[in-house]
């Protein structure tokens, strides 16, 4: 009928990855019961984590941090959350105001030690 060459399955598997390199948003409990290294895949597929902390956030950051920071991930604390990102998934907290920023501390990756200047 026509001369076009055009492999569908080829265009559909190309978006399927495509698609795939966004990630999800992935919730879950921080509590010490998820292996870390279930984590540091999670992120590195692309996904962003949303961790509800129950416990001391540095004890149960501390086996991952590292390792997401290596990656360039980003980690903040955000009202009882632990919010990790990917690399090239930055977390904007310009909207927060110093006011209402209580909470919203970055995770240092050494000893997964809270800061006071919202950045991971």
């Amino acid at each position: 009928m026509s001369d076009w060459d055009l492999d569908l399955r080829d265009a559909e598997a190309k978006m399927d990855e495509a698609f795939a390199s966004a990630g999800d948003v992935v919730l879950g409990v921080l509590d010490g019961t998820t292996d870390p290294e279930e984590w540091v895949r999670s992120v590195d597929y692309g996904n962003t984590l949303v961790l509800s902390i129950e416990g001391d956030l540095n004890e149960l950051a501390a086996p991952f941090a590292r390792d997401v920071k290596d990656m360039d991930g980003e980690l903040i604390h955000f009202r009882g959350f632990l919010v990790v990102t990917p690399p090239g998934v930055s977390i904007d907290t310009d909207r927060l105001s110093d006011a209402g920023s209580e909470g919203n501390e970055g995770v240092e990756a050494d000893d997964a030690a809270e800061t006071d200047d919202g950045e991971a």
